[in-house]
């Protein structure tokens, strides 16, 4: 069979980094058979699109795998591909917990011949030996021989052919620019993010979290040995192409166990294996001074950090009170010394924000070292324990809210707020965080930080303010690069003198993923 695995966009922002899911798929696929990858986010297609491409590429199955959030699209590209005459499976979080929904039996269209619940690793090739014979099972769950759910054992990890699987797609260098930055110190030819996970699952329980429902509580994880070899591999792959690379390891919490992390960055360190990561870890575990210099040692640069709030109150009503914010500063400045600065991620919406809420934030964030704060609203995602909560207090104000993907926009009405003051409190967040001048004092921050850091930040924030304020297209970067010369020109001006002035510090100046590992 010819296999297309496909992930859609949310039709709203592009991800820069494609889904770890269908590069697994591919791997355990039985032999025999051709699998071809397509991100809607690296390649955008409508529904005519997508039925036009399983037709003229011969496609016999195809896979959609999707969050909540792209659900929608999923749903509208799945329709297409049936309509064309292909069987779609679908899968991921959503439909695991509303496995009725795609197919049907709750009233609506049905969306998919077969829908596979939870983790596929086990049942993606029944699935394909099914399709195959043409008896495809409306439902694929990893159950053991009792019934109950099976989880996936990561000690045996299928190996990734990283050196072989065609990544053009996701290089997010313009063709056009590929070869003159190909001869710039270090190549710079192509720049991929490439997802790695080193383990599953989440023991925490977050109320609007869907990571425990969906992996469970009980934490997995590969072999040092396993996951070594793949970073090898990648970074091998991007030496050849004269390129960068750099890893976002997907753990929901990479450092949940620390003595096992710590054991791993040891391990990618005497491999030399260091290649330029992201990882999300909680505030709680990085106390550590010594996993805060391993990770800075392995190659690690930006980390997620779930802040969510800087209430204390709101951290208790949601089941986060492991979060203090009275040491997120302490927490940031540990990661600066080392260069490694922070994804501070921040939720408004919550039972105890009231108007202001944005500007408070603010105020804490400007006295912590420069990173990247993002900003959402409290959404109840299906089957949480915080959907449950809300749907039983009546406050859900659009049930459904995933059948029709508005970005920045409640499904609930908060409690010491309206529904316009929340989304008010979004975007005062995003406007001030963002603006010219908040970017501009970012860098200026950084000035007794190596010039790399400070071109770091700056690409960065420029890229992150996408997330609210979409530029998608050449006339919206240019636009944003007119609002931020005076910290661009500043910037270059700085490099030719640190070249002038450091000539023996040689990639000290160089943007953090061309940098040498340390």
């Amino acid at each position: 069979m010819k296999i297309l695995l496909y992930n859609p966009d949310n039709g709203v922002t592009r991800n820069f980094m494609p889904h770890l899911w269908m590069f697994l798929l591919k791997a355990l696929t039985p032999p025999g058979h051709e699998v071809l990858l397509v991100d809607g986010n690296a390649q955008p297609m409508d529904e005519d699109g997508i039925a036009r491409f399983v037709r003229e590429q011969h496609i016999d199955l195809v896979g959609i795998g999707a969050m909540t959030r792209m659900i929608a699209k999923a749903y509208r590209m799945a329709d297409a591909v049936r309509g064309a005459g292909v069987p779609v499976v679908m899968g991921g979080p959503h439909v695991t917990e509303m496995a009725d929904e795609a197919l049907g039996r709750n009233g609506g269209p049905r969306h998919a011949d077969a829908v596979a619940l939870g983790e596929a690793d086990e049942t993606w090739p029944r699935i394909v030996a099914d399709a195959a014979r043409g008896q495809l099972k409306d439902v694929y769950a990893p159950v053991d021989d009792f019934g109950q759910e099976r989880k996936p054992n990561l000690q045996s990890y299928p190996a990734i052919p990283w050196d072989t699987i065609n990544l053009d797609q996701f290089n997010v260098v313009p063709r056009v620019a590929a070869p003159l930055l190909r001869r710039l110190a270090g190549g710079w030819g192509t720049f991929r993010i490439i997802p790695v996970e080193s383990g599953r699952g989440c023991p925490y329980g977050c109320e609007f979290c869907t990571v425990t429902g969906f992996f469970g509580d009980s934490i997995r994880f590969r072999t040092n040995e396993s996951v070594v070899n793949e970073l090898l591999l990648l970074k091998e792959r991007a030496a050849k192409e004269s390129g960068q690379i750099a890893v976002f390891f997907i753990d929901d919490n990479f450092a949940i166990n620390v003595k096992r992390t710590k054991s791993l960055l040891r391990d990618i360190i005497a491999a030399g294996a260091q290649v330029y990561w992201v990882a999300q870890i909680s505030a709680n575990l990085l106390r550590d001074e010594e996993l805060v210099d391993l990770i800075a040692d392995s190659g690690g640069k930006w980390i997620f950090i779930g802040m969510e709030s800087i209430d204390p109150a709101n951290l208790a009503s949601v089941n986060k009170g492991f979060n203090k914010p009275g040491e997120y500063a302490a927490v940031l400045e540990r990661l600066a010394r080392r260069h490694v600065y922070a994804i501070t991620s921040f939720i408004f919406g919550m039972d105890n924000d009231t108007s202001g809420v944005a500007e408070r934030t603010l105020r804490e964030i400007r006295t912590w070292p420069a990173g990247l704060p993002i900003f959402g609203l409290l959404t109840p995602l299906p089957a949480t324990p915080l959907y449950k909560r809300l749907e039983a207090a009546g406050r859900l104000t659009r049930p459904k809210h995933w059948q029709e993907f508005i970005p920045f926009e409640m499904a609930h009405t908060p409690l010491k707020m309206s529904i316009p003051e929340a989304h008010a409190e979004v975007r005062y967040a995003w406007d001030h965080a963002y603006s010219p001048e908040a970017i501009g004092k970012a860098v200026d921050s950084l000035n007794d930080a190596p010039h790399w850091c400070r071109i770091n930040i700056l690409i960065a924030r420029l890229c992150f303010r996408g997330i609210y304020f979409p530029h998608m297209g050449a006339f919206a970067w240019m636009k944003t690069i007119a609002q931020n010369r005076g910290t661009i020109f500043k910037l270059i001006r700085q490099g030719f003198s640190s070249n002038r002035g450091a000539q023996a510090t040689g990639a000290a100046c160089l943007p953090a993923a061309a940098a040498p590992p340390r």
